[in-house]
Formats: structure tokens, sequence, C-alpha cells
């Protein structure tokens, strides 16, 4: 089986337990019109990547057997509007109460990750601490490489923004990231290109404070 036709399978599998709930192997594979044994293949793949929970129950007649559901981690999988919402919130915010507002609720955010990670930056090198705010922002889907550039200086490379289209509404978002990093590297941080404003990434320059 190609990789591409093993990928559609398993989408389409997803997708019938997130329609129809509960399901066995042999119903699984009633409905794809293949074999028992192709459909456990797919199950133990999903079961390795945490998708998937089975539940074993007892039949009128038989032995019993085990049923799928989709595992917590499966719902990611499917399309949110999270960053829609958002954007819609933070509209009727604008409107309501004004820029102000939507300026300290950018800071209050900024605020509250700053507090959460400053314990990681805790007795590091200037060089320890951009690699851990890299391990930082990756853990938050960023998709960050950097490297050095001499004594004390730094290219911070973010292939990824997961908040692009909040940020490209709202420069606050922007402003408080360039100011978060400034605050937890105990740095000079400067942004040289950016996702919001078209670039193929956003890039920083770190260098250590004078």
């Amino acid at each position: 089986m190609n990789q591409t036709l093993e990928t559609s399978t398993r989408k389409v599998i997803l997708s019938m337990l997130k329609t129809q709930g509960p399901l066995s192997v042999q119903d699984m594979a009633k409905q794809l019109g293949i074999t028992e044994m192709a459909v456990r293949r797919h199950i133990h793949s999903m079961e390795k990547d945490d998708l998937l929970e089975a539940k074993l129950v007892r039949q009128a007649m038989g032995r019993p057997t085990n049923v799928y559901t989709l595992a917590p981690q499966a719902d990611e999988l499917f399309p949110k509007k999270y960053s829609q919402l958002t954007l819609d919130l933070l509209d009727e915010l604008l409107e309501d109460e004004g820029q102000d507002k939507i300026e300290r609720l950018f800071e209050g955010r900024q605020g509250k990750l700053e507090a959460r990670y400053q314990s990681r930056m805790q007795a590091k090198s200037l060089e320890e601490r951009v690699a851990e705010l890299a391990h930082i922002q990756n853990e938050n889907g960023y998709m960050v490489d950097w490297s050095a550039q001499g004594d004390d200086a730094y290219i911070f490379n973010e292939h990824n923004c997961p908040i692009a289209k909040v940020a490209n509404t709202f420069q606050q978002a922007c402003q408080c990231e360039l100011a978060l990093f400034r605050n937890l590297l105990d740095a000079q941080v400067e942004r040289t290109e950016c996702l919001a404003k078209g670039a193929n990434k956003c890039v920083y320059i770190i260098r250590k404070n004078k």
C-alpha cells in the first residue's frame, strides 16, 4: 500500500470515529472495504501516536471485542476556528473599550508569559538563554532555528507563527513578543524581518547588553 493511500485511509478512520463514535475493527473494515488485518495495521500505528483508545466490550455471542474511540489528543487533528474567534473577540473589545484596552490585554499576556518562563532562564549564559528560548518557542509551534554570529551575538529565526492571523491585525502581538524576548534574554533584541509584515520568517538579532 503506497504512502498516499496509507495516509488517506488513516484520515478516513479518524473521521469515521469522530462522526460515528466507537467502532470495532470489523465495523471499520466493512465500511472501508479493506481487510481487518489492514485496519489493525492502521489502528496499531494510531495507538502508538496516542490518537486512539480501546475498550473491551462483551457481546451477546462470541468473545469480547475491542472497540475504538478517539483519544483527547486526536481532537487537535480536526479543523478549528480559534484564530477567527480570537479576532472576533478582539474586534468586539476594540469597538467597546478602545485601543488602550487592547494594549493592556497584550501587555498582560506578555507579563504572564514572562512569569511562566523566567525560572527557565536562571543561572544561564546568554547563549544558554537563547537555546532555552528556542526550546520554549518550538514547544509552542514557532519552528525556530538559531546560530551564533561572533561573540555574544545570535540570529534567531521563527519560520512559523501560530498566532499569525491575530498578529496580522493586531501589531501589539509582535511588539509584546519583542519585549518578552528582551526581558527573558536580558539582552538587546532587534527584529529585522516579520511574518506579519509579509516576510518569510521572523528574524531577530540578539546581542549582549553593553
